[in-house]
């Protein structure tokens, strides 16, 4: 699934300092940020480093954000902002309330590749950190603030989102949100598991497994 390369998503402008979409500059911290995230972890990751990798003082990457951790909720709620996107995008004129939601499963739990019409953001690289990195977003002391200043607000509509076709399918069902956060955070885990954890996952590695699991367990549970 390709999308016009002027693709562009609002995120909340408390999150930075400088829109980074706005320059070349800024393109390029985010472009090499999530690389080298993925390279060494967000524990290792420092402005000073990616100020080396893009040949530019650590200075200029604070013009753009507070701290790394301000990035990483710019970064995961790009992401987020992307999925909403395709899982909208599949369920354009379809009417059929299971046939909608199999499609945003398949969005949701899909092994992402990279959408080359986004020259910035490689979001196969992005969709590692997500797995390995997103729980470090709202982990923290500051959790109810940030999420106050709005900084998890696409995370969220993506889970009522889902949450809102699920009682689609069965409207009497009445945990249709409980069941949607189930769903979005057991796929980034489930992922995680099979590249770490293999002895406590059933899946091996091939396209589609998670989506398929899911379907078929939302099948069981709703029809």
């Amino acid at each position: 699934m390709e999308f016009p390369g002027n693709l562009r998503f609002t995120i909340n402008d408390k999150l930075y300092l400088k829109d980074p979409e706005s320059s070349e500059l800024g393109r390029k911290i985010l472009k090499y940020s999530i690389i080298l995230i993925d390279q060494i972890g967000f524990e290792s990751f420092t402005f000073k480093r990616l100020g080396q990798c893009i040949g530019s003082n650590e200075s200029s990457v604070y013009r753009y954000f507070e701290n790394k951790h301000k990035l990483l909720l710019y970064l995961s709620s790009w992401y987020w902002s992307w999925i909403e996107y395709r899982m909208l995008f599949s369920i354009q004129n379809i009417a059929d309330p299971l046939q909608k939601l199999h499609r945003v499963i398949e969005v949701v739990a899909a092994e992402v590749k990279d959408d080359e019409t986004t020259a910035y953001i490689d979001e196969a690289i992005l969709n590692r950190i997500i797995i390995s990195e997103y729980s470090k977003t709202f982990l923290t002391k500051e959790v109810d603030k940030e999420n106050k200043d709005g900084f998890f607000l696409v995370y969220k509509r993506i889970n009522l989102l889902l949450a809102d076709i699920i009682s689609e399918v069965k409207p009497d069902y009445p945990y249709s949100k409980t069941l949607a956060s189930s769903i979005v955070v057991g796929t980034i885990n489930q992922h995680f598991f099979k590249q770490h954890f293999k002895a406590i996952t059933d899946f091996s590695g091939h396209d589609g497994e998670v989506a398929s699991f899911y379907i078929k367990t939302l099948d069981k549970i709703l029809l």
